[in-house]
């Protein structure tokens, strides 16, 4: 199942949600940058040297590749808690691994040290971070990816400015409309040769020409392109860096707008620099003047700390209504039980119009260590709202306690409204601190989420129900990359129970977690009649659930030793005669310090919005650096009147999804119901056996270049560990996780129910042709009627032997008959066949074909991609000759490759 022995490398990191970058960009410098090593990388002074010599060549090719805009100029470096301390190490203030834009951590699989960009936003959008391994910063991959620099800035490239990968490994030939077959590349003025390796023996290769496939006519499977050593053109970064001539990205004049690669699918054929230019960064950068370089990076190192967190809580007058104190303390508890890692330094301040330091610094080693704050949990609401009083108590106790601010958390959570708020700011950003911020009902101060965008921190809002609270703080994780003592939240349910009725429900426990596992039910009126089954029989009764001493309607179990793997079985009895809200959480941990668990991590698309602006939710699901597949995720987000909407999130690379199974699962969201927050929460579930874990490798990576042509001859580097076709992917069991997506703020909408806005169809990203006889074939994703939700009404067809035509003028274009076509529900394959009248068919006739979806009368989705169909009769010879260079000699020699080969 989910662990093979002697296959994976293991490693510990987080994967965050919607990042908070630090980076910015004054006077053409970028500031702020953070690299972030891993805790579980070992320790090695000459990876912090590498990772120096890289930014600093990458600074100065980043310079001349954006003719003279921009290059880095300071750069912090994250070391682990895990190294040793010395006296060049500078306390961090809000960078984090968590929040890094750089993390260095092993793969999790033994190969794949392929660089690569986690980018999965839409095109011009910021990725979330670059992952470099160890082994990448420390071995000589020059032959392979180019010089580490020019790799930086490809991968930068992905990141800053949300630009794709001019190549394609899935199709890296095409038909050009010149009836030419070309490498798919930017620009097309790259040389090289196509050519199949038969054999390779010792130093020697025997290769032949490519053929063509006889149905397709592109080069057959393993046709490859190896590029010219010597190049004359300068384009393009994000093809390959590696060749010395390469120092710009494909502007309008030399982008390659045939290439079947992402940087078309994406960004509707437009060239990289084409999106560079148009991004925020380079609306106020102008080229700097003069011809000297720019100055060199200047480092911080800086060391991560023992965590330091502490509680703000507000205990105002309003806490009293609607059972909000008595929630505030029952959320607090399970973080302080349940969620915070051993070994961290807590405190506790109340506030209403002033504040008290209820607990300094007490570091969380067992359970007499929680006791001490549990106790103090405010027992009366009463006063005003001064969230400044209770940060600044804040910051009081974590002072007092010999801690500094700097790199500390705070966790403030408030119900109330407050017009001074603004007064602390400059202080808050001086203290170094990450505020997360939980904002408990309609009325929180509006300006709150300012504290933690500001400063790096998590937001959350929760409206009536308990559940929204217990989500937020169990959110609140350690952001150090050590993700086997993380907590993982399992269950997390609110069930209305009539009087003297039983409800169930089962919860997985998959073999990747179930150290430190709680189950707890929390009630409204009476403490229902509790029954838990393990997967082996075992039952655990109302009396094995503890209650706090401070009667705060909540009880625990705590399972002795390693929660059993499997269903386990939950059963409650309302004994009220009334009725009652119920609810139930579970959450646990990684079963062993070396098993990576599955985890899920949400957020939206940006964190404020206005309408009619769509969307998009976004949920990843993993295991180590592996994309989870197959399984159900759902989005509830829920408005500042309680009204949810239920969205089942996908990975079929349409719509709002960029790739399919990627593990990054995405939906649109439109469904908006008046102003203010909205919070997100989102369940991921494997069912049936179903779900599989990909070995494939990453999206937006550099590019491994499999040799070159040099003075006639291919010197070739070691072949890639390829992962086999029928190994691509593992099974996975059942599990589920559940975790908050923080919140988001809506301006702008109408009152629910009176929306004047009409969104259209999505565009379809992946229309496929191909001719059979005289049929062409068409196959699409069907987007919805609104984006990607329900059905559209219709499509148009349209056709041409002219790219341009459908480019350029859609609308002219020969139409197709659709009159039989009925467009199906949003997310489901379409197929449509159709008879080529009155065009003529020949050998090598290329047809055109796109597509677009009608909602309504005026409002239609913007046209398709362009798909292409060549009808092909292969010759009897079915070799032809390869592109660009004729190479005479069959056997050629590969230099070095038997003293490379042995890195691997």
């Amino acid at each position: 199942h989910l662990l093979f022995p002697g296959t994976f490398y293991f490693t510990l990191h987080l994967l965050p949600g919607m990042k908070s970058s630090m980076v910015n960009l004054n006077n053409n410098g970028y500031d702020g940058m953070v690299i972030a090593i891993n805790p579980s990388v070992p320790e090695d002074e000459k990876l912090i040297q590498n990772i120096k010599e890289m930014v600093i060549e990458a600074s100065t090719y980043l310079f001349h590749a954006t003719k003279r805009r921009v290059y880095f100029r300071n750069v912090s470096i994250l070391i682990p808690l895990t190294w040793k301390s010395k006296s060049e190490y500078l306390m961090p203030k809000q960078e984090s691994y968590d929040q890094a834009d750089v993390i260095v951590a092993n793969p999790y699989l033994k190969y794949g040290d392929d660089p690569y960009t986690l980018q999965y936003g839409q095109c011009g959008e910021k990725g979330q971070y670059i992952h470099f391994t160890p082994n990448f910063l420390l071995t000589n991959n020059l032959p392979i990816y180019g010089s580490r620099g020019r790799v930086f800035v490809h991968e930068w490239a992905h990141l800053r400015w949300g630009v794709f990968d001019e190549y394609n490994v899935d199709q890296p030939f095409y038909i050009s409309r010149k009836n030419t077959i070309e490498a798919t590349r930017c620009s097309t003025h790259i040389t090289g040769i196509n050519v199949v390796f038969k054999e390779c023996q010792g130093s020697s290769c025997i290769t032949r020409q490519c053929r063509r496939d006889s149905k397709t006519g592109l080069y057959e499977a393993k046709c490859t392109f190896i590029p010219e050593k010597s190049q004359t053109t300068r384009d393009s970064i994000m093809f390959m860096q590696s060749l010395d001539s390469v120092t710009e990205f494909c502007t309008a004049e030399t982008h390659n707008t045939e290439a079947p690669n992402l940087q078309n699918k994406m960004c509707n054929s437009r060239s990289t620099w084409d999106i560079i230019m148009n991004s925020e960064d380079f609306q106020n950068a102008s080229p700097m003047t003069g011809t000297d370089p720019p100055p060199h990076p200047t480092f911080s190192l800086l060391k991560s700390k023992q965590r330091v967190v502490c509680l703000v809580l507000d205990k105002s007058g309003s806490m009293s209504s609607e059972d909000r104190l008595f929630q505030m303390n029952q959320a607090a508890e399970l973080f302080l039980i349940q969620i915070i890692e051993k070994g961290s330094l807590t405190g506790m301040v109340t506030f209403e119009s002033s504040a008290t330091i209820q607990n300094y610094l007490t570091e969380i080693t067992d359970h007499n260590a929680y006791e001490k704050i549990l106790a103090n949990l405010p027992q009366a609401a009463g006063g005003g709202t001064s969230i400044c009083s209770g940060l600044r108590a804040g910051f009081q106790a974590i002072i007092h306690s010999n801690q500094n601010t700097s790199g500390s958390e705070i966790v403030l959570l408030t119900d109330g409204e407050d017009d001074n708020i603004s007064l602390c700011f400059e202080e808050v950003k001086k203290s170094g601190s990450v505020i997360h911020t939980i904002a408990l009902g309609p009325s929180a101060a509006k300006e709150l989420e300012i504290l933690s965008n500001m400063t790096g921190g998590h937001r959350f809002y929760a409206n009536k129900d308990i559940n929204g609270l217990i989500d937020a703080f169990s959110r609140i994780s350690s952001r150090s990359g050590s993700i086997t003592q993380q907590a993982i939240q399992l269950e997390s349910k609110a069930l209305n129970v009539t009087g003297k009725k039983w409800i169930n429900g089962t919860v997985p426990v998959d073999s990747t977690i179930g150290n430190d596992t709680f189950f707890v039910v929390t009630w409204t009126i009476q403490k229902p009649e509790i029954i838990l089954q393990d997967p082996k029989g075992t039952k655990y009764k109302t009396s094995d659930f503890k209650e706090n001493k401070l009667n705060i309607r909540s009880a625990r179990l705590q399972i002795p030793g390693t929660a059993e793997t499997g269903t386990w079985t939950y059963t409650l009895l309302n004994k009220h005669a009334n009725s009652q809200m119920l609810t139930v959480t579970v959450t646990t941990r990684a079963r062993s310090p070396t098993t990576l668990p599955v985890i899920a991590t949400a957020h939206m698309s940006q964190s404020t919005t206005h309408y009619p602006s769509p969307m998009i939710v976004y949920a990843q699901v993993s295991q180590g650096f592996l994309p989870v597949l197959g399984i159900n995720v759902t989005a509830i987000i829920e408005t500042e009147d309680g009204h949810q909407v239920i969205l089942e999130l996908w990975d079929n690379g349409a719509g709002a999804d960029t790739v399919k199974n990627d593990g990054i699962y995405s939906r649109y969201f439109t469904d908006y119901h008046g102003n203010g927050r909205y919070s997100l929460k989102v369940h991921a579930q494997a069912k049936n056996n179903m779900a599989r874990l990909s070995l494939r490798q990453q999206q937006n990576k550099a590019l491994y270049i499999p040799g070159y042509v040099e003075n006639g001859k291919i010197i070739l580097n070691p072949p890639r560990p390829e992962v086999k076709d029928d190994k691509a992917e593992a099974e996975i069991e059942d599990f589920s996780r559940l975790t908050s997506g923080g919140s988001f703020t809506v301006s702008g909408a109408p009152p629910a129910g009176s929306h004047t806005h009409v969104f259209p169809p999505g565009k379809i990203t992946d229309l496929e042709a191909k001719v059979k006889e005289d049929h062409i074939q068409l196959s699409w994703t069907a987007p919805g009627k609104v984006l990607d939700k329900g059905k559209a009404n219709s499509y148009i067809i349209r056709i041409s032997k002219c790219f341009l035509d459908l480019r350029e003028d859609f609308d002219n274009a020969a139409l197709v008959n659709t009159s039989s076509l009925i467009p199906k529900e949003a997310g489901s394959i379409e197929h449509f066949e159709f008879k080529l009248e009155p065009f003529k068919i020949e050998n090598g006739t290329k047809f055109y074909i796109a597509i677009q979806a009608i909602h309504e009368a005026n409002v239609t989705s913007e046209v398709s991609n362009i798909a292409q169909a060549i009808k092909f009769i292969p010759p009897q010879d079915s070799s032809v000759p390869a592109l660009g260079i004729t190479i005479t000699a069959t056997s050629l020699a590969i230099w070095g490759l038997a003293l490379i080969l042995s890195i691997f």
